[in-house]
């Protein structure tokens, strides 16, 4: 350890014969030239002075969880590879150039957005379907299987418009269809699939009324393929009586509740015990029903789902190989069976550890997956003679979560130790009681024969002392506060592990992060410039919100803290600022976040790649929602809120001395404009009060940007 560096008495006790009696105060002088912090800070800038993007790639396990889309350049950006393993060096996306495009203002030839934003990327929304369709089509050509893949995309992992259009537009050569879980999911998807591939399908799950069946069953008559899956097995009587009402042939589907589960978090929706699906027992219950109703030839789709998440190809195979025992059984008592939808379970490696032991990580690509599916599939088949089915799956985390970027800024962040220069002895020493004078003599003893351990000891114990002096009205803040610092310098100084510094960022989890505090669930975040220089400081981020669930403390590696730069004042290419990305986060957090605190969903611009300049351009950009949309979503009425604050304004004008009405005009100008902006913070550059002021007076100049109502 370093050796301990600090002011300390020159008149101190013998070692090991420290006077709680003695109350007299020497004066406090340094004891030792030998500066081992400044030797650390040396050690420390020269290490940073060969410090590379590659570094920062591994100490953020860059290569491992964002492979193949994203990477660090050699300016010590994230750039996107939009086309994975296909993108050439040309074709890369600097994140901070988007950030920079989105955030300067509309002068400047920027969009005048404000952080937080979410940046889309349709190019790899596309290479994500099409990797998916090669991997599967690669495993039935190399295993002869004797059909076809054919996915669909479930748009409970993300509801956006333009997702679900893209997914239908990019994955109409490949059959793609939709799976709904609702009826306005549902309505959804018929929509879209008006423009997508015939044969694409459209699963219905979830529960199911009578509004929800005659939905499926005029999407039938509209000639999408729709097929209705049944959960429940009072289902089928709804089924069979509307198609017959409405003369609609329906195709049907069944979802097996498997024996087969994993043991994570996400397995909870299977096995026996599971929230969906029939049991064998009630399966045969229901061919016997269609049978009877002459219907058992519409029963065409097997449904089942492991879980999300499915951590290995060994447990893949195992409900594999169960659903497909059940789909051949099916065909032996007569179903006209042609599918089988082995739901969702593909997996995201968030954390680059390719694991199968957490719910983090899975320990297989598309390509192994895909093999295992087919392989299991094809065994089963083969052995009864049955023929080969289509096979379907409901990979929506595995589709969407790669290409959707949280980009936020850390606006401020606690200090650092103070220096030694900082810290007033003689006010430290001032009241201190006799055991608090006799630990600060044992801390000087300690620091003269440079015994690191002893002196954290003293100091603390020092420090514990001067809390209760304080609490008993004894010792005056200041000095308190000194005593903190003293405290914080010797364990940087002897080396003892520094807390974790809190880094404020201008986001609210329980809106845009909502899965980290529900269930835990971990996201890579990392800065997405300055990865030439080496980050120093260990932090945990706390958002806006006023509650204490409102901060991140767990990062990928198991680690409660994450490696961060020194925000400073006009460095890293960002005019001063520090921008931080949440990677693979494209699926559920939109449709989960809620309003807390009532801030709302960020900034949302589409980010397609280019042959220009700057190799992307903005081709979409959907504004969150301002201060009065978000009071809306609670029922207030953000005009008459407005009227009223405007005659308040009314009122007390006059005594305000405002002759000429300027102040009243600045006043209603400023209001109008907080109903208007987003609710999160808006970055400024140090300036005074009087260009504060004039911006407030600036308020009302845009008539574009007023509401029609804001003045009478």
């Amino acid at each position: 350890m370093p050796v301990m560096a600090c002011c300390v008495d020159s008149a101190v006790a013998p070692p090991g014969h420290a006077d709680a009696g003695d109350t007299s105060i020497p004066s406090p002088v340094p004891f030792l030239s030998f500066n081992a912090a400044a030797v650390t800070a040396a050690v420390a800038n020269s290490e940073s002075s060969h410090w590379s993007p590659a570094h920062s790639s591994a100490i953020y396990r860059i290569d491992e969880w964002g492979a193949p889309y994203f990477s660090v350049n050699s300016s010590g950006n994230v750039v996107v590879r939009p086309y994975g393993t296909g993108s050439l060096a040309h074709q890369e996306i600097d994140l901070l150039k988007i950030v920079k495009k989105v955030s300067d203002p509309k002068s400047a030839g920027g969009l005048g957005l404000r952080l937080p934003l979410i940046v889309r990327l349709p190019d790899v929304l596309k290479n994500r379907v099409e990797s998916l369709h090669s991997a599967f089509e690669s495993a039935i050509q190399a295993q002869c299987y004797e059909s076809h893949y054919q996915g669909v995309y479930p748009v409970k992992c993300n509801q956006d418009r333009l997702v679900a259009e893209d997914i239908v537009k990019f994955g109409a050569p490949f059959r793609f269809g939709l799976e709904a879980g609702s009826k306005p999911e549902l309505l959804l998807a018929m929509s879209c699939l008006c423009k997508g591939n015939p044969e694409a399908l459209l699963v219905c799950n979830g529960f199911k009324d009578a509004e929800y069946v005659s939905l499926a069953l005029i999407a039938k008559k509209l000639a999408l393929n729709t097929v209705i899956v049944l959960e429940q097995e009072e289902e089928v009587n709804l089924v069979i009586d509307l198609s017959n009402k409405l003369s609609v042939r329906p195709v049907i589907g069944v979802r097996a509740k498997l024996r087969t589960k994993h043991s994570g978090h996400f397995g909870s929706t299977s096995g026996e015990k599971g929230k969906f699906g029939l049991t064998t027992t009630q399966i045969l219950r229901l061919v016997k029903k269609l049978q009877d109703s002459g219907m058992l030839d519409c029963l065409q789709l097997l449904h089942f789902h492991i879980g999300s998440q499915i951590p290995s190809t060994a447990l893949l195979q195992d409900g594999v190989v169960e659903a497909t025992q059940i789909y051949s059984e099916l065909v032996r008592l007569g179903a006209c069976m042609k599918v089988i939808d082995i739901g969702g379970g593909l997996g995201i490696d968030y954390d680059g550890s390719k694991s199968g032991n957490s719910d983090l990580s899975v320990s297989y690509g598309l390509e192994e997956y895909a093999s295992a599916v087919v392989n299991a599939i094809r065994i089963i088949c083969d052995r009864k003679s049955i023929k080969h089915p289509i096979i379907c799956s409901e990979s929506g985390r595995a589709i969407v979560s790669h290409h959707s970027i949280l980009i936020f800024e850390a606006i401020s962040a606690t200090v650092n130790t103070p220096a030694m220069n900082q810290i007033d002895l003689p006010l430290i020493i001032e009241g201190l009681s006799e055991d608090a004078h006799c630990d600060y003599w044992n801390l000087s003893d300690a620091a003269m024969r440079h015994e690191n351990e002893t002196c954290l000891l003293y100091a603390d114990q020092l420090k514990q002392r001067c809390v209760e002096q304080f609490i008993e009205g004894s010792l005056r803040i200041e000095q308190l506060a000194d005593v903190d610092g003293l405290f914080d310098l010797v364990s940087k100084v002897i080396g003892a592990a520094e807390p974790a510094r809190i880094y404020n960022v201008n986001l609210s989890i329980f809106t845009s992060i909502p899965d980290f505090w529900s269930i835990g669930q971990v996201f890579p975040i990392v800065p997405i410039h300055r990865l030439d220089e080496k980050p120093e400081v260990r932090g945990v981020l706390s958002d806006l919100t006023c509650d204490s669930d409102g901060k991140i403390d767990k990062f990928i590696g198991g680690e409660t803290s994450l490696l961060l730069h020194e925000l400073e004042g006009n460095d890293g290419g960002a005019n001063g600022r520090y921008y931080l990305g949440m990677f693979l986060g494209g699926a559920y957090q939109e449709a989960l976040g809620g309003v807390h605190n009532l801030f709302g969903g960020p900034n949302v611009v589409s980010v397609l790649q280019s042959d220009g300049p700057q190799s992307f351009a903005v081709t979409r950009v959907m504004p969150g929602p301002s201060c009065a949309d978000v009071l809306r979503m609670m029922q207030h009425e953000p005009e008459l809120m407005f009227e009223t604050l405007k005659h308040r304004a009314e009122e007390f004008h006059v005594e305000d001395h405002d002759n000429d009405g300027t102040k009243y005009a600045t006043l209603i100008s400023s209001l109008a404009r907080s109903f208007h902006n987003m609710p999160y913070l808006k970055a400024l550059s140090p300036c005074s009060y009087e260009e504060v002021h004039n911006a407030a007076a600036e308020f009302g100049a845009s008539e574009d940007e007023q509401w029609s109502y804001c003045y009478a």
